[in-house]
């Protein structure tokens, strides 16, 4: 199996990276209680909806709200997340937090996934992507919790917050305000 990894070019690695990635999403909205209509689910409206989650395309064939529970929706947004920022940085990430090495390879397949131009410097360049990531992204949430904690309470205001922060820095346009359909 090694043998045939190393085989790939390095566009095709991203490709299977991103296609495990969808197939695992695909698997995690298959479970029961990722639907508020439990088991019926079909393999299509998962595979899709981690699809466009992962590709940040927003399109979907449910609302994310009412279709989805919230381990669903934390589903889709982890997959917008990593999406977006791409499962090489992630992993990267990764790296970097169980204290491992990345060999040449790695930071070559970093270095393509990202469009940088040389393998040095690439671990500090994946730590600011990821930090100032996280900043635009909290900073978008406290803005929209400014509007959406009066209208839907604390708890759930920060969570909306959040989500549509994400979303919309990842620019994946998934949303959960089908909560105001009648």
């Amino acid at each position: 199996m090694k043998n045939r990894l190393r085989r790939l070019s390095r566009t095709q690695v991203i490709a299977l990276g991103y296609l495990i990635m969808i197939l695992i999403g695909t698997a995690l909205l298959l479970i029961p209680s990722a639907s508020r209509q439990a088991g019926s689910v079909s393999f299509t409206d998962a595979f899709f909806t981690a699809t466009s989650a992962s590709c940040v395309t927003g399109l979907i064939l449910h609302d994310t709200f009412t279709y989805w529970t919230t381990f669903g929706q934390i589903v889709i947004i982890c997959l917008i997340q990593i999406g977006g920022l791409g499962f090489m940085t992630m992993a990267t990430l990764f790296f970097t937090f169980m204290k491992k090495n990345m060999g040449l390879q790695q930071r070559e397949l970093m270095v393509e996934s990202i469009n940088a131009g040389a393998v040095g410097g690439i671990m500090p360049l994946t730590k600011m992507i990821v930090k100032y990531t996280a900043i635009f992204e909290l900073c978008g949430a406290a803005l929209l919790s400014i509007r959406f904690i009066p209208d839907f309470g604390v708890g759930r205001g920060i969570y909306f917050s959040l989500f549509h922060s994400v979303s919309a820095f990842c620019n994946a346009g998934f949303d959960l305000l089908g909560i105001r359909e009648p």
